[in-house]
């Protein structure tokens, strides 16, 4: 079996900004001066003809302000650049033209680059006060998403999707509601993600998993609001937070002003707001139901039961026990991880300062904040109705997941569990081992699971 591009797929779906996240530095007085998006491109530019190109890790490093190159030296860039080669590929071009965003004060420019087995965008952070690089991500493409198709089961025909905003003040977000036609009011449903920035459908190469809800349940008869996650849409801003963010930043808050959404609409039965949480949403899924009493049930999709480091180190030493006998390189990264989640169990509260550096793509703070979390303990103080599924090919959140929520939940009245044996993580139908270069053939959730969550939504009282 190749090595194919495995231990950074798993950084990508697990860092909770993204693969390569620094936190933005703050501008000095005395260099403060405005760089338009063109010089923000240029910049970008000379950074990946630097880096990409001539392999000049010293020299990519000289634009990267203070704080980007405390947690990026060129050690780690190098470190950083041979781990995406080594599993995606070598690279091999540049597809398109940058482009450019503006995200509060940062340029945010993103250049499509084709590797041997995948695309991916590298987006470099530019803050225009100072002209430094203050980010730097690597994410899969946007390109790949053209590639998705409506699922058989979706008949937009009997739906309309209208753009709605998702909360209010600094971190309002852009989300869609899919609503059923017809009187109403209808059951409804809040989507919340998995780790890492996310966008509204959960999109992940060539699939839409939480657009296939949405159509899916919609079409029968069940409204849906799914939204851009905060860490997508303010990434740049939330790690400038400094010890400050936690898991109620990155998804309770949202998840709960969406489900506020919900209940101001008229076609909406107030009473029958269910919360679906996919990943580390399903994990989180009884705190957002502990801060938001009036959700009516809550279906966790692939929820994490153990601590999200242990799992992180779990999916890694599964991919790479998938490829046979490790590489040296691939023993070096686990080791890496390891010493991170030792790091992580390490952490004690700090007000000196020392919570800024980021572990497992996430500061201090978040680790410390979910400490001592037992989602399956905490769902079970709760009286809600409980959907619990798992797909058993999946190699993120494994079956020893789902036990753990069977083990402390099985004697609650109204808690369901179901398994699919052909399902991964994004419970789409696949044969063999799971594994991350399979996210990146086109599928869509399986039609029975939509079938099981519309059944089971339409018997809630």
């Amino acid at each position: 079996m190749k090595r194919q591009g495995r231990l950074i797929a798993l950084v990508l779906l697990s860092a909770v900004f993204n693969a390569c996240a620094a936190p933005v530095a703050t501008p000095a007085a005395t260099s403060v001066r405005t760089v338009s998006p063109p010089e923000a491109i240029a910049l970008a530019d000379e950074f990946y003809s630097t880096l990409v190109v001539e392999r000049d890790f010293a020299g990519a490093t000289e634009n990267f302000d203070s704080v980007m190159l405390s947690a990026l030296p060129e050690a780690k860039l190098e470190e950083t650049w041979a781990t995406i080669v080594a599993q995606v590929g070598a690279y091999q071009e540049r597809l398109a033209d940058p482009t450019v965003e503006r995200v509060d004060r940062y340029e945010r420019v993103t250049i499509a680059l084709k590797f041997e087995r995948a695309v991916l965008d590298m987006q470099v952070v530019v803050d225009s006060t100072t002209g430094l690089i203050s980010g730097l991500f690597f994410v899969p493409s946007r390109q790949a998403s053209l590639l998705y198709t409506t699922p058989g089961y979706a008949d937009p025909d009997t739906f309309e999707e209208q753009d709605v905003t998702v909360g209010s003040g600094e971190w309002t977000l852009p989300g869609t509601l899919t609503m059923p036609k017809g009187e109403g009011p209808f059951p409804a449903v809040v989507l919340v993600h998995g780790s890492g920035p996310n966008d509204r459908d959960e999109t992940l190469g060539p699939n839409k998993p939480f657009k296939d809800l949405a159509w899916g349940l919609a079409s029968q008869g069940i409204a849906v609001l799914r939204y851009e996650k905060r860490t997508k849409v303010y990434a740049d801003r939330l790690v400038s937070l400094d010890g400050e963010f936690t898991v109620r930043e990155e998804t309770i808050d949202d998840a709960l002003a969406a489900a506020s959404l919900l209940r101001e609409r008229q076609e909406i039965d107030p009473g029958r707001i269910v919360v679906l949480g996919h990943s580390l949403g399903g994990m989180l899924a009884p705190r957002i139901a502990q801060a938001g009493p009036d959700v009516a049930g809550l279906i966790v999709m692939a929820g994490p039961a153990r601590p999200l480091e242990d799992l992180i180190l779990e999916q890694a030493r599964t991919i790479v026990s998938q490829s046979g006998k490790p590489s040296l390189q691939e023993q070096q990264q686990i080791q890496a991880i390891e010493q991170q989640v030792q790091a992580i169990k390490a952490l004690q509260p700090s007000g000196d300062g020392s919570g800024k550096e980021m572990l497992l793509g996430a500061p201090a703070s978040y680790w410390l904040d979910l400490r001592g979390y037992d989602p399956a303990e905490a769902a079970g103080v709760l009286t809600q109705p409980m959907l619990i599924l798992q797909g058993e090919r999946d190699y993120q959140v494994s079956m020893a997941d789902f036990r753990r929520w069977q083990d402390v939940l099985s004697s609650r009245p109204r808690v369901q569990f179901k398994t699919y044996p052909e399902l991964n993580h994004l419970f789409i139908a696949g044969s063999g081992l799971s594994a991350p270069e399979e996210y990146q053939t086109p599928g869509h959730v399986a039609a029975y699971v939509i079938d099981d969550l519309a059944s089971w939504i339409a018997q809630l009282p």
